[in-house]
């Protein structure tokens, strides 16, 4: 019987649509093959009325529309302080191209094969979508653009827990009892910034299926943070991360770390540089309200070692920040993919806009110049970064020789990549054991 459920659920997985890869396999090069199939309808034609200039004027209009999309969103806004990749705004481009193509070419057309146009024009929009969600590999099925499935969050402290004595790790002491869940639970809950006044959008918090035992492991604690733009949910979904704490507690009877996912960017597109500045007080939010919190909420190991902090991208920037700025709270970070300083677009608009253009405020919080003048001998932390990411990862070989001349025990990880999810994901993977040595919860 349980065989046959096995065979029935992967199945049921294999012939549902939301379960399809979207970044790999047959989905992605169909949609490819149709869109530029599509293109090339919308480019020829026999009628002569055709032959002018509206193709010019359409790969024209094309340009145009990018450009003034590339100046209105790395010029004006900001919304990617490290900018818009280029590939990114070539799919674009092409996108443009297809409905200017089909505008100009409706007035030609009777009227059902304007609507034939006009799909057409849709195909390649989809096509690039498409192609963009491969390069940032965040979407990897339909379902996981669905919001992420949640429960009540286990609240209330065990009466027996168990700890590790010295000289050895929780692994060694914990024994599972019958009966223990074979996967963790996902919550939601509001983390107020009641230090910081900062405000977040709600935190997701993972707590491993030791977390439902009696006694109660004392389990260490991760605090997770996703890039900008992000959600907090970003890990839950894009990085299925319950998966792979799943797979980690099943090879360590039900031990796993704690993952409290939260938001250090109070919005989608914003960015509160994790610092204590003019645009927010993020870093007491992060150093403060959100350990208070944990403490106050989650019955959890204690003490530096047993909470550290990470994140991708933006998180990854954050990450090394607060391991930097408060390393009493944090005793260990995994950075994946982060900067080589908090930016707002530029090290002039960073420290005008957040510091009212006064240098040494910026220095004496700025990562860099920290580690250039402080000792962490006692941080370990981690930097993982696509070998394929021309932008991120020069960035990061700076910073991991910073650490190592500050006295950190890291490592850096080269991960077959681009700045995607396929590399976040890949990246929290691979260490999690580490995280787990670090944190005296396994061997």
């Amino acid at each position: 019987m349980t065989s046959l459920a096995v065979t029935t659920t992967a199945l049921a997985v294999r012939w549902n649509p939301l379960d399809w890869p979207l970044t790999h396999g047959p989905v992605p090069y169909a949609v490819l093959a149709a869109g530029w199939a599509a293109l090339a309808l919308l480019v020829l034609s026999r009628d002569r009325r055709w032959l002018g200039l509206r193709p010019i004027g359409a790969a024209l209009l094309a340009v145009a529309v990018t450009g003034a999309i590339k100046v209105v969103v790395d010029g004006w806004w900001h919304p990617f302080p490290e900018g818009t990749p280029d590939y990114v705004l070539g799919w674009v481009a092409l996108a443009v191209l297809a409905l200017a193509l089909a505008g100009f070419r409706a007035p030609l057309l009777p009227g059902r094969q304007r609507f034939l146009a006009a799909g057409g024009a849709v195909l390649v929009v989809l096509m690039a979508a498409s192609q963009v969600n491969r390069g940032f590999d965040q979407y990897p099925t339909a379902r996981v653009m669905l919001a992420p499935r949640t429960q009540a969050l286990t609240t209330g402290k065990a009466p027996e827990v168990v700890t590790a004595p010295a000289g050895k790790v929780l692994e060694e002491v914990w024994r599972a009892p019958a009966g223990l869940p074979a996967q963790g639970t996902v919550s939601t809950t509001p983390i107020p910034g009641t230090k910081s006044g900062f405000d977040a959008r709600d935190a997701y918090v993972y707590l491993p299926p030791a977390y439902q035992a009696s006694p109660r492991p004392l389990l260490p604690v991760l605090v997770l943070m996703a890039g900008q733009p992000g959600n907090p949910s970003d890990w839950v979904n894009s990085g299925a991360m319950q998966e792979r704490l799943d797979a980690f507690a099943a090879d360590h009877q039900g031990l796993a770390p704690i993952v409290v996912m939260v938001d250090q960017i109070a919005t989608m597109w914003g960015n509160s540089l994790c610092m204590d500045s003019k645009v927010a007080r993020a870093q007491t939010y992060l150093a403060e309200d959100v350990p208070d919190w944990i403490r106050g909420h989650l019955q959890t190991a204690t003490g530096r070692t047993a909470l550290a902090i990470g994140g991708a991208s933006l998180g990854g920037t954050c990450a090394l920040q607060l391991a930097v700025n408060a390393p009493q709270v944090y005793g260990s970070f995994i950075d994946i993919s982060g900067q080589d300083e908090p930016t707002l677009g530029s090290h002039g608009e960073t420290v005008g806009k957040a510091f009212d253009g006064d240098e040494k405020a910026f220095e004496a919080v700025n990562p860099a110049n920290l580690m250039a003048t402080r000792q962490y001998p006692e941080t370990a932390g981690v930097f993982a970064v696509g070998a394929g990411d021309d932008d991120f990862r020069p960035q990061q070989e700076t910073m991991f020789a910073a650490a190592q001349k500050a006295g950190m025990k890291v490592e850096f990880q080269p991960i077959p990549g681009g700045h995607s999810w396929a590399v976040f994901r890949e990246a929290l993977d691979r260490n999690l054991p580490w995280l787990g040595r670090q944190t005296g919860m396994i061997r």
